[in-house]
């Protein structure tokens, strides 16, 4: 996996960094968006923007490259699919919430009209 989806000399430096400090990021960043009710398009512009601030932390941390398409892909992918969850199960508590009269909780990412409505 070493050089597939990480650099770092231990996949540890890579968990830490990707998937919990930017995945965290990446969560609140999604939950914030839905919070806030602005479109999916946004969120993916802010995930990519992450992506970039996580290859620095890399870079500046553990001496990784900073300027490598791979690895930044890898990482975005990573984030894009955290954020999006974190947005998912934020915009389904909000209209189960707000709206419950008219919608009921299918799962945890998604809504379903009550059958009554």
């Amino acid at each position: 996996m070493q050089g597939i989806l990480y650099e770092e000399p231990s996949v540890w430096q890579f968990l830490f960094i990707t998937c919990l400090l930017g995945g965290g990021a990446a969560w609140m960043t999604g939950r914030a968006c839905a919070q806030t009710w602005r479109p999916m398009s946004s969120l993916v512009v802010f995930l990519l923007l992450l992506g970039i601030a996580v290859r620095f932390i890399h870079h500046a941390l553990f001496n990784g490259t900073m300027f490598t398409a791979q690895y930044y892909i890898v990482d975005t992918i990573i984030l894009l699919v955290i954020g999006i969850l974190g947005y998912q199960y934020t915009r389904t508590t909000q209209m189960v919430t707000q709206y419950n009269w008219l919608y009921e909780r299918a799962s945890l990412l998604s809504w379903r009209p009550k059958s009554g409505a």
